[in-house]
């Protein structure tokens, strides 16, 4: 007779799972260029070794001056300055700005001592060689950066855990950091399991279908910062999943198992799991619509994840913990999703009371903005999520949404 399966929510279930993965040590992390370090993660905070800016500095092109000197200026009643110089790009000035006078500068260029203010060029007119007449009073410190504005000495400007994006590369190289210690990428092992699988290369003949889940998985992976491992495709036998499984195991950081999670006679994945170590399963069926018989265990310090068979299925799953363990490894913090959007929904859409269902949906922006259309499609059919830009969540408690409803929309990477 089949196990009935004792559903656990999908965040009592994520919490239980995430709790049992160890924290990742310093074992797994690496130095590597900050040029080359785009998309990885922190492994510790960068403290900012000098200000930045590192000195005072202009905003615009202009003349640097006292502000109190300019406190009457007018375009009908001008103030007079004298020229006490130029500052030149890439340098400290030389000269300083006493009453009533004023140094030519360029955007970017440093204050000169005495001054306090930088007139725009459009906001004077030259008398001569020597001097200018100012048509716009300023104040103190307008149109001008201080030193330290940005960053201050000493300041924790990046903290561990933290996804490098461009931003954050060009902010290092502006503090002279041009090494970072990063996580290393986690090695995650992809097992396809299945009689009626080949690979994409073959013609299936009656009766099989091609690999999706280890492709998709991969590439989840990939995205996501880890080293995908595919292990090729698992016959349903329990001795030779049993022997990739332990291979794996002494390999990878992570496993993911596609299919064989279903409570069936050919449900090979927890009985496989069970032999790999203690603590072993954690949750073994989830209230989630599509991806119920999911399986989540930590085996040794490596956490399983048995994803279910139909891709779709599989791919919600993986976002919902694949996803999330393999960010526990890297350490990182911050949402898990890759961006949320709110848009209105085009269709009522059902949902069973006690059940966290995922709906894939299209998005398209209207008059009246962003629109969410319902995708329907089995869970085994993978071209439901090619045509869909992300997925709405229908809580358990809810029997489902009405036309018109804000959802928000997990964006697809």
């Amino acid at each position: 007779m089949a196990q009935v399966l004792k559903l656990v929510p999908v965040d009592q279930a994520l919490r239980s799972f995430l709790e049992s993965i160890p924290e990742p040590g310093q074992e797994s992390t690496e130095q590597v260029r900050t040029e080359e370090a785009l998309g990885r993660a922190l492994a510790e905070p960068v403290t900012a070794p000098h200000a930045l800016p590192p000195f005072d500095r202009t905003t615009v092109d202009g003349y640097a001056v006292r502000a109190a000197d300019t406190a009457e200026a007018s375009s009908s009643r001008p103030a007079h300055f004298r020229l006490a110089g130029e500052v030149t790009m890439g340098t400290a000035p030389q000269l300083g700005v006493e009453l009533g006078q004023a140094a030519l500068l360029h955007t970017g260029g440093m204050i000169p001592r005495g001054a306090d203010a930088v007139v725009m060029i459009e906001d004077t007119q030259a008398i001569d060689g020597t001097a200018i007449e100012v048509l716009k009073p300023v104040t103190s410190g307008q149109n001008v950066i201080r030193e330290g504005e940005d960053v201050a000495a000493g300041q924790v400007v990046i903290p561990a855990g933290v996804r490098l994006r461009p931003q954050e590369i060009g902010g290092l190289m502006a503090l002279g950091i041009v090494q970072v210690r990063v996580r290393a990428r986690p090695t995650v092992a992809i097992l396809s399991t299945g009689d009626e699988v080949v690979e994409p290369d073959r013609q299936p003949a009656p009766g099989q279908v091609r690999d999706v889940n280890s492709y998709s998985l991969a590439a989840v992976v990939d995205q996501a910062g880890g080293r995908p491992m595919r292990y090729g495709i698992i016959r349903d036998s329990a001795a030779e999943l049993e022997a990739v499984s332990r291979r794996a195991l002494g390999e990878s950081d992570l496993i993911a198992i596609a299919a064989g999670s279903s409570v069936s006679v050919r449900d090979l994945t927890a009985g496989v799991i069970r032999t790999l170590g203690p603590p072993g399963i954690l949750v073994h069926g989830v209230a989630l619509r599509p991806g119920k018989p999911t399986i989540l265990a930590v085996c040794g310090r490596v956490p399983v994840v048995g994803l279910p068979g139909n891709p779709v299925s599989a791919l919600v799953v993986a976002g919902l913990f694949l996803l999330p363990a393999l960010r526990k490894l890297l350490g990182l913090r911050g949402p898990e999703w890759a961006s949320i959007r709110q848009a209105r929904l085009t269709a009522a859409v059902a949902s069973a009371a006690g059940r966290e269902d995922y709906l894939a949906v299209r998005l398209e922006v209207s008059p009246q903005g962003l629109l969410a259309v319902p995708i329907h499609g089995g869970s085994n059919l993978i071209f439901t999520l090619v045509r869909a830009d992300g997925l709405i969540r229908i809580p358990p408690e809810a029997p489902g949404l009405e036309a018109d409803s804000l959802v928000e929309v997990r964006l697809f990477r």
